[in-house]
């Protein structure tokens, strides 16, 4: 029988001035559309048997965290911290360990990892891994299905969603989608797949029994969609276009684009409390919520994140909470949705990816198993400079800091990340650290894209500087743009 009405948690109402609002429970008529949406899983209290876990890119570790709490219990290692062990021929392990999924029982964990194409099936009360199976090439992002039997996998280097067998691993199936599919997400029912891509403006829509596919959903804002979220009462779809700084609000119910929001440069995951979707924006360190409603969400909250680079976002079981991984960072904030404000903050595994909450995950509480890979090791921005002397991390609201450079120790080095947005286009620069002295020490050249963006250089190197300053022209061998659609690990 279709659900007539659209249920909400049950969270409190909270009067605030200047606009911030918070959630709210409500219960709205539906359209007898024909639709069948389910109601919203049953609220759960935080208590010390749910656990969150992030998946992190540069240690290839999971941190797993207490709610109540809001303490780390330890990682899951899945490969060693980058540049360890990866550059050997014979190397085994996972590498970029960045998605993470959950079964509906909660009891399973499945994680992907980008640079060794591979899923991990981990139990949530052991804390080790059941099987580890080979997928597609820049496998992204996935779902279990329904009965938790298999873990859909979108393969972004290929047009396939690889099906993984969850129960014993193994490849049961790669199924052609389209170019670049980036991330499965299912309809609460489990009947519906839909991926979206990081080079077709679409959702394909997935019969999960048949594995057919059964339409398209086209007039999205951008061609690139990194990630994307299912509403709980299975309505609407939420696609963050991360290159164009832009948001589709999918309308399920009659498979059209709903509305295209301007929500920031770098806008990352999407998730829900209540009536309410929230947005990551990494390039301006916010958090935006949004009250959904049948035309345009209007935005009634920004939450100035604590640290940078906001990524994967997850409530916890009742919706009280919502926690935020700091990618650049290394960190976790935690967001009262009561008042829209961040309560709580703390250091995980290094380069947190995708992040998820699951209500009694360990059932008895324990957390055997447990190791510190990657904790204690956080990364942090320093200052950067432009080639014309001005400040390269000066915010601005609308487009972002024009230069990032975050440095965070790995393996007896220092790991440079830079990211420049809205320098000249298809021009080469040199990034230079410079001591207390002023002295120049050369990190690496690299070349901006077409936009004149370059969304994310490495340096390998020890860092003694106090700043980084660029320079026009090259110093040694050009580390090529590297665009979302070509590579990028953080996205």
């Amino acid at each position: 029988m279709p659900w007539k009405r659209r249920i909400s948690f049950a969270l409190a109402i909270v009067a605030a001035a200047g606009g911030a609002v918070a959630v709210a429970s409500s219960a709205a008529s539906a359209p007898d559309d024909g639709f069948s949406a389910v109601p919203p899983p049953a609220p759960v209290p935080v208590t010390s048997h749910d656990r969150v876990y992030t998946a992190d890119q540069t240690s290839n570790t999971v941190t797993v965290i207490d709610p109540p709490a809001n303490k780390v219990l330890g990682t899951i290692a899945l490969g060693a911290q980058r540049l360890s062990n990866t550059l050997n021929p014979q190397y085994l392990d996972d590498e970029n360990v960045h998605g993470l999924a959950y079964s509906p029982n909660r009891q399973r964990l499945g994680v992907v990892s980008i640079g060794s194409n591979t899923v991990d099936i981990i139990d949530t009360t052991t804390n080790q891994v059941l099987s580890h199976t080979d997928v597609g090439r820049a496998s992204h992002e996935g779902s279990f299905t329904r009965d938790g039997r298999e873990f859909w996998v979108a393969d972004r280097g290929r047009d396939t969603v690889t099906i993984v067998d969850a129960l014993h691993g193994g490849v049961i199936e790669n199924l052609p989608v389209g170019t670049g599919p980036s991330k499965v997400v299912m309809s609460p029912d489990g009947r519906t797949a839909y991926v979206n891509h990081i080079a077709l403006p679409e959702i394909t829509v997935v019969d999960v029994a048949s594995r057919r596919i059964t339409g398209h959903i086209t007039g999205l804002g951008d061609v690139f969609s990194s990630d994307l979220a299912i509403s709980p009462d299975g309505r609407e779809l939420w696609v963050p276009h991360k290159r164009a700084g832009k948001t589709s609000v999918v309308d399920l119910v009659h498979h059209r684009v709903q509305a295209v929001l301007t929500t920031g440069p770098d806008t990352n995951h999407p998730n829900f409390a209540g009536d309410f979707a929230y947005l990551t924006v990494g390039g301006l360190d916010e958090t935006l919520v949004y009250r959904r409603s049948p035309g345009s969400p209007k935005l009634v909250a920004t939450v100035h994140d604590t640290g940078h680079a906001p990524h994967g976002i997850w409530p916890s079981g009742d919706g009280s909470r919502m926690y935020v991984g700091m990618e650049k960072s290394d960190s976790v904030d935690v967001i009262d949705t009561r008042t829209q404000r961040v309560v709580s903050s703390f250091g995980v595994g290094q380069e947190p990816q995708a992040l998820v909450y699951v209500p009694n995950a360990a059932p008895g509480g324990g957390a055997p198993n447990l190791g510190t890979q990657g904790l204690g090791q956080q990364g942090h921005d320093v200052a950067a400079t432009l080639p014309d002397g001005s400040d390269g991390t000066t915010l601005d609201p609308a487009t972002g800091r024009r230069l990032e450079v975050t440095v965070r120790p790995i393996a007896g080095l220092d790991s440079i990340g830079l990211q420049a947005r809205g320098l000249a286009p298809n021009t080469t620069y040199t990034a230079s650290s410079v001591d207390s002295h002023g002295a120049r020490t050369t990190l690496v050249s690299f070349r901006t894209d077409a936009m004149g963006n370059a969304p994310q250089v490495l340096a390998f190197a020890v860092f003694t500087g106090r700043s980084v300053a660029l320079s026009t022209g090259a110093t040694g061998a050009v580390q090529a743009a590297m665009d979302d659609t070509g590579g990028c690990c953080c996205c």
